[in-house]
């Protein structure tokens, strides 16, 4: 496909000078199909993920079609997290530079309510939000849609798996029925296809291959180790590959906090970013992982929408994501922009059919890594601090240090003694201990390697892949129940004399425990009460999270239900 500078598109010369200033001359193929398009007045349904430019195909059509004079909000867009929200609206005030009456809002949970009330009100143009935030503004009458004009569901994959579909049908009810709308999620499941067929209008259909998001340019690894041993594995990993800022993945918030502590017990710098955590501390973790102050980050997959940080060097996945396609949206952080990248996945025995399954969607080669040992690390330490000592004596930037060291001499030690005696001064990092870390000969990593290189093998072998293969199955996430995972029925003491929606449900236990939405079951939801289906291997952990946590504002007694 002929690459699309953007001076091509009929833009106004004011957002044209604002992309140029952003440095972009070629438009990505999302950019270039959807602008067009968008433009004309078209309903847009956009397949694509995370990195593909998909704010500025939308952001680009927004900044040229609404109207700065008019202060009424004209182009609303949802999104699943307030990183994304924050993210989005600051994309798009970049979009804007030239358009200073553009009044560009993001309104989400966790954020001042005064502040959103006093954007609001002196007029927004743009309003960027989560569904949650955007339905209590609705209801309580602060923010009016009735000239919106362009409507956006940016991941709605994520915000259906979070539990946001009845919201986001909500919302999109009460906006004027002659608006654009235009739909971008990663996936279509289902539910989002039937969402797009009700609430689109003859839209045109944007499809960005998965060839083109697995890049090319990322190295991807894997490596069978214990769970208790993933910490040791990580340092010895980033000390190797020399790794300056890096992105790690686990499936819950506890892990985050638990892997972060560890890091930190290493002697690692790491932060952590999770659905708990205030919104001005998120931002200052944020700013400083951008800044290079903090070299890893430590998030959710949930907490992560959004980032976009272009110079990642290295993604870890600590944890195999729950949900394989979250797997393309993490390693996506790495090797952009015509840069390198490297991914390590970290795989338990138990796991490998698992891993086998993300190759497959991927359509991706995952090599098996080889774990640093002791000796090449003391190696590599040699290597390096050799390297620091002739770019020293190079760049003759020695200062007092030549009296220093002539003083010695004249009292009568050799120049090669001083000099061994000062590499041993030196020698506390590099003979820095390692903790224990064992290669994993397990039957299983050896069918995942026999099976990427096409080898035949015995009955016995293939009885044990086919089990293999089934407790994975047993383990995907799946809308239908079809599998044989036994679910629980809990009881929760919240009902719709509340206010309480299925979604809320959904969305509240989903980000609280960091379940895939994906994983949890039936909901019912009565006047004072209502029902959910955990399974049941995450009941108790449900039960106990919950249990401190709030939905809609009240905290509700949850237990087994006969």
């Amino acid at each position: 496909m002929e690459q699309v500078t953007f001076d091509s598109l009929p833009l106004s010369s004011g957002t044209l000078q604002a992309i140029a200033d952003m440095g972009f001359v070629f438009a990505t193929p999302i950019q270039a199909q959807a602008i067009p398009a968008a433009l004309q007045g078209h309903d847009i349904l956009g397949q694509a993920q995370t990195g593909t430019g998909k704010t500025a195909a939308f952001g680009i059509p927004i900044v040229e079609v609404v109207d700065a004079h008019n202060t009424n909000t004209q182009a609303l867009v949802l999104c699943p997290t307030r990183e994304l929200a924050s993210q989005i609206a600051e994309e798009i005030k970049k979009i804007a530079k030239y358009e200073p009456s553009l009044n560009i809002v993001a309104i989400y949970g966790g954020d001042s309510y005064e502040r959103q009330l006093r954007e609001l009100k002196r007029g927004a143009q743009v309003v960027i939000g989560t569904p949650g935030r955007i339905i209590d503004h609705l209801e309580k009458g602060t923010l009016k849609t009735h000239e919106v004009r362009i409507a956006v569901l940016d991941e709605a994959d994520e915000m259906l798996n979070m539990g946001f579909l009845e919201d986001m049908e909500k919302i999109l009810g009460t906006l004027p029925n002659n608006r654009q709308t235009m739909l971008f999620s990663a996936t279509m499941p289902k539910p989002i296809a039937e969402l797009a067929k009700k609430f689109l209008r003859k839209p045109l259909e944007v499809k960005i291959e998965r060839t083109t998001l697995t890049a090319s340019s990322v190295t991807q690894y894997y490596f069978t180790v214990k769970p208790n041993q993933k910490v040791e594995l990580m340092s010895r990993l980033l000390e190797k590959y020399d790794i300056k800022l890096a992105m790690a993945f686990c499936n819950t918030k506890r892990m985050v906090d638990e892997l972060v502590a560890d890091l930190h017990a290493k002697g690692i710098q790491a932060e952590g970013l999770h659905g708990d955590m205030g919104q001005s501390q998120r931002n200052s973790v944020m700013s400083r992982f951008r800044n290079g102050i903090t070299h890893l980050l430590v998030a959710t997959d949930v907490a992560a929408r959004g980032i976009d940080v272009s110079d990642v060097d290295a993604v870890f996945n600590y944890d195999l994501p729950n949900d394989i396609e979250q797997y393309v949206h993490r390693i996506g952080r790495t090797g952009r922009a015509g840069k390198t990248g490297i991914s390590f996945s970290f795989v338990t025995p138990r796991e490998t059919a698992k891993l086998r399954e993300i190759e497959r969607f991927t359509k991706s080669h995952i090599e098996k890594g080889e774990i640093p040992t002791p000796q090449q690390l003391i190696q590599l330490r040699h290597q390096r601090f050799a390297d620091k000592v002739r770019t020293a004596v190079q760049q003759d930037d020695t200062g007092n240090f030549k009296a220093l060291i002539q003083q010695l001499i004249n009292e009568g030690y050799r120049a090669e003694d001083l000099a061994v005696a000062l590499a041993k001064l030196a020698a506390g990092e590099i003979n820095r201990p390692f903790g224990e870390l064992e290669m994993i000969p397990d039957r299983a990593s050896q069918l995942f390697a026999n099976a990427n290189k096409g080898e035949r093998y015995s009955d016995n072998t293939r009885r044990d892949s086919r089990s293999s293969s089934r407790r994975y199955e047993s383990q995907a996430p799946t809308h239908s129940r079809t599998n044989k995972e036994k679910m629980v029925r809990l009881f929760l003491s919240l009902g719709r004399n509340e206010k309480i929606s299925k979604g809320d449900i959904l969305g509240a236990i989903a980000n609280e425990t960091g379940i895939s939405g994906k994983n949890i079951g039936s909901i019912e939801v009565f006047d004072k009460f209502s029902f959910v289906e955990i399974r049941e291997q995450d009941v108790q952990m449900v039960m106990r999270v919950m249990g401190k946590r709030k939905i809609k504002g009240k905290t509700p007694k949850m237990e087994i239900a006969d």
